[in-house]
């Protein structure tokens, strides 16, 4: 891997939100344009190139034609996806880019691409095109008229199709209908408007949450009467909030990413320990991160690179606190975590092996540093 390192200026007032993939990260600014940065190995940065970077070097192109038409991007393990309009269709569509090995961009092939690549139609004729979408390890998911899809690596039953063969074009997901996805690296979670959570795909460590470790290729339901306001899937494990705003997690808690004080995992909800009500949350290989109502971001779990922020190196099976700042969003991927303040300033911390940090360099950090600007104050 080639890593071009960026001279850093802070990015202020300009960020909206971020992404945090395994070793690369996206923002998009309140102008929806996108910007990536870290590993670059298999384009996943969008920028016409495989050369890594170390700050947001350059907006990827191609998501609109002219109008500011990029929306909210996400980012897997090696690929990433935004919202773009026109594109040849009518109104938006989903855009990928990176990794596609799997077919997990979704365009008909299994051919890498280092710009956006347009998702092509399910069998039926339907577009994806919502904003409500999720790039997990070799996967990703959206919707359609409120129909969920997921396209890419199937072997664990991930796509929700039953069946366990990959797909390089939109499959219909079976079972409820869904108001949102999470694509974790082997398996899927979804939530209906009445807050049930279903989870599919591999179930190796109880992250399916329904009391076993069997795979399903099919969604099954989370066990118990929690109502739930979002779920996010990790790798072999998933979180999850109520809509009273309590945390619970099930799965593998080796590094205690389950955050209930211990390190024995779970085929069934858990609570977070603590006592604390979250907006939201998010999770990674190992670790998670939560964001409280007041704007305050706790992590758990392993911190082997820093990535609960919490200025240690030391794994807590107990929610930390990432002191001194405020965040109105937050997003974690791999090992490193990433959030965006009020102000609009993005901050990252953890693991920056790939530069996936933003910062200009490749030091780890265990608190967070600001994400550089090397692209001019992010304008075209």
């Amino acid at each position: 891997m080639i890593v071009v390192a960026n001279p850093p200026r802070a990015v202020t007032g300009k960020v909206a939100g971020i992404s945090v993939g395994g070793e690369h990260a996206c923002i998009y600014t309140k102008s929806f344009d996108v910007y990536c940065w870290g590993d670059n190995s298999f384009g996943q940065l969008g920028i016409g190139t495989t050369l890594s970077t170390t700050a947001p070097a350059s907006f990827v192109p191609g998501l609109d034609d002219g109008i500011d038409g990029s929306f909210p991007a996400v980012v897997g393990a090696r690929h990433s996806c935004a919202l773009g309009y026109g594109l040849g269709s009518s109104g938006f569509h989903m855009m990928c880019w990176g990794d596609n090995s799997s077919g997990q961009l979704g365009n008909g092939t299994t051919t890498n691409s280092m710009l956006p690549v347009g998702v092509a139609r399910a069998a039926n004729g339907d577009v994806i095109g919502s904003s409500v979408v999720s790039a997990g390890g070799s996967h990703t998911c959206g919707f359609s008229a409120g129909r969920a899809y997921c396209w890419g690596a199937n072997g664990a039953g991930q796509l929700g199709n039953g069946a366990t063969t990959s797909s390089a074009i939109p499959v219909a997901v079976g079972g409820p209908s869904f108001d949102a996805l999470s694509a974790g690296t082997e398996h899927t979670c979804g939530t209906t408007t009445a807050g049930t959570v279903y989870c599919w795909g591999s179930n190796t460590a109880g992250q399916l949450g329904d009391g076993t470790v069997l795979s399903s290729a099919l969604p099954v339901p989370v066990m118990g009467d929690l109502r739930f306001s979002m779920v996010t899937a990790g790798d072999r494990y998933t979180c999850g909030v109520t809509q009273g705003g309590a945390a619970y997690c099930w799965g593998a808690n080796g590094a205690g990413q389950l955050g209930n004080g211990t390190t024995t995992g779970s085929a069934v909800p858990v609570a977070v320990s603590g006592g604390h009500f979250f907006a939201r949350i998010a999770t990674a290989s190992n670790h998670a991160c939560a964001l409280t109502f007041e704007q305050g971001v706790y992590c758990w779990g392993a911190n082997d690179k820093g990535q609960l922020g919490d200025g240690t190196m030391t794994a807590s099976s107990t929610p930390t606190w990432v002191q001194g700042l405020e965040f109105f969003s937050v997003s974690v991927g791999g090992n490193s975590s990433c959030g965006v303040s009020p102000q609009g300033v993005a901050y990252c911390w953890g693991d920056n092996r790939s530069g996936q940090l933003g910062d200009g360099s490749t030091v780890n950090s265990a608190v967070p540093v600001k994400v550089a600007d090397g692209c001019a104050g992010c304008k075209r």
